[in-house]
């Protein structure tokens, strides 16, 4: 399914298999489960992420997940639709604001992030990046993961980096970004 929405849709979907166990791990590794009410995913795809958070999360954090790709979504919102605070939205994630509301949120503490960002139009892009700035809270994270260090300076314009890691064990190897505001 995952190369199937690559060759339909490749800017969009950005790689052409899940994300692997281990650079899952290090997506969430940054997160304070114990100090957080609300976590944002944008781009889920498959869940590999997903399942990393819903394990150790627990039953009070929100969790909004937003994916654009429909056939991704049907499979989130089929396998996901009854865990307790895990809310499966088909949309953009340049509209977070939007859902934090509707699920009655005034901040994410976290955002994890699947974009492609290295592939995705520069004003979609930064719509997004705008779009985070203003709703991670002081202390909110900005976690994302890239194949490439191109848009290393893109992610500097809005937000301070906190740490970079390298996950060699990922097809292809990623680096993920851990950031703040800035």
């Amino acid at each position: 399914m995952f190369i199937l929405e690559y060759l339909k849709s490749p800017r969009k979907v950005g790689a052409v298999a899940p994300s692997s166990k281990r650079l899952a791990k290090k997506m969430v590794a940054p997160i304070q489960f114990e100090n957080c009410r609300c976590i944002v995913e944008f781009g889920p795809g498959t869940g590999v992420f997903t399942d990393e958070v819903i394990a150790q999360k627990g039953e009070d954090v929100v969790f909004i997940l937003i994916e654009q790709n429909q056939e991704f979504w049907r499979k989130l919102h089929q396998r996901y639709q009854f865990k307790k605070n895990v809310h499966v939205v088909h949309g953009d994630a340049s509209d977070i604001g939007l859902y934090l509301k509707k699920y009655h949120q005034q901040k994410a503490d976290y955002i994890i992030s699947g974009l492609p960002f290295a592939s995705l139009p520069k004003a979609a892009s930064q719509s997004i990046l705008a779009a985070i700035k203003t709703t991670i809270g002081e202390s909110g994270r900005f976690i994302t993961f890239q194949y490439t260090m191109f848009k290393k300076s893109m992610f500097l314009h809005w937000f301070e980096l906190e740490k970079t890691t390298y996950e060699l064990l990922n097809f292809p190897p990623a680096f993920v970004l851990e950031m703040k505001k800035g």
